[in-house]
């Protein structure tokens, strides 16, 4: 990989994988800096999963390069194992043990010292608000408490580099916020979480930077903000109070859609602050003032629609939608949750 490359957490180049003759990913690439929440959107059947297990040493790619914290996914998967932290769409939990039995369990497998695994365990059951839970068996708990302790495993190894492959699936609207809580408190330690969802909502509200997936191709990347600006429903609209003044506005700015009985106008916008100056420096010149103004963009519903094939659209941003197959821990002793 590049220079440059090896200054994000992640980075990918012309990543490709078939499975027989399906196309899962078709020459991906990706850059995610530190201390950053990268979400990659898309369908069921998109290619989200594939690229997870890619990036995280479970399947090795058809072509293309990608590093992780600096490491060479396929020459030094074991130290880009070391380095991160994988959570997959279902709480892989052992229901049979304790939640501290699960925690201890994994601080074995990191290796750390008897007494460090029980004081991070401790810690992390803390944090997540299990200890009261933590000598029952977890298959007691509730889904949302699951997915707190999949969490709090994960962290055992104070990972700095997380991939949380579609986390809240199944949640309710309670514990799906818990857990966007969570990857916050990460973000604000420096933690680089890589997070597939097709929860919209989701991605719009976590995300420093999304890239939707389709077809095992990226077919736009860019800030929430950004990609909204990209499909066409966009628009500024004006109310006023004045019929004069709303009159005036109309003849200034030719081609608003108006609405006479509410006294408003509505331009086409894509919601930069270009064309919004160009809207009000038209009224300013011709000494016109609205009483109110607001700028509407499209939301990352009509992002997914416009940037994905028609026949993947039963993708919903609710949490009913059908999840793709499971990522599963990586079986190996040694490698990283």
């Amino acid at each position: 990989m590049t220079t440059a490359a090896h200054q994000c957490a992640i980075a990918a180049s012309g990543l490709r994988k078939s499975f027989g003759e399906k196309k899962v990913l078709d020459g991906i690439d990706l850059r995610v800096p530190q201390g950053t929440v990268f979400s990659l959107l898309g369908p069921n059947g998109a290619g989200k999963t594939t690229a997870v297990k890619i990036l995280s040493t479970l399947v090795a790619a058809d072509g293309g390069r990608a590093s992780v914290a600096g490491h060479d996914v396929a020459a030094d998967a074991q130290a880009v194992r070391a380095a991160i932290g994988v959570t997959g769409q279902f709480s892989a939990v052992d229901g049979l043990l304790t939640g501290e039995e699960n925690m201890l369990l994994m601080a074995d497998l990191h290796h750390l010292p008897r007494r460090e695994g029980r004081r991070a365990a401790a810690e992390l059951l803390e944090r997540f608000a299990l200890t009261e839970a933590a000598r029952k068996p977890a298959a007691t708990y509730s889904g949302g408490m699951k997915r707190r302790l999949d969490l709090a495993m994960t962290l055992v190894g104070r990972p700095r580099i997380i991939f949380l492959d579609e986390p809240t699936t199944g949640l309710d609207p309670r514990s799906r916020h818990a857990v966007w809580g969570l990857v916050r408190d990460l973000l604000g330690e420096g933690v680089t979480v890589f997070l597939t969802t097709q929860y919209l909502d989701e991605a719009d509200d976590l995300a420093d930077r999304i890239a939707v997936l389709d077809d095992g191709r990226i077919t736009a990347e860019g800030s929430a903000e950004e990609l909204k600006r990209l499909v066409p429903g966009g628009h500024v609209r004006l109310r006023f109070t004045d019929p004069v003044a709303y009159q005036e506005a109309a003849a200034v700015l030719g081609g608003a859609a108006a609405d006479g009985e509410g006294l408003s106008l509505r331009i086409p916008s894509d919601g930069s602050q270009r064309a919004l100056r160009s809207v009000l420096e038209r009224l300013d010149a011709a000494g016109i003032e609205a009483d109110e103004l607001a700028v509407h963009t499209p939301d990352l519903d009509d992002v997914f629609f416009a940037l994905t094939n028609g026949e993947t659209r039963s993708a919903p941003s609710t949490p009913s939608a059908q999840p793709e197959q499971p990522t599963r821990r990586n079986p190996h002793p040694e490698a990283a949750r």
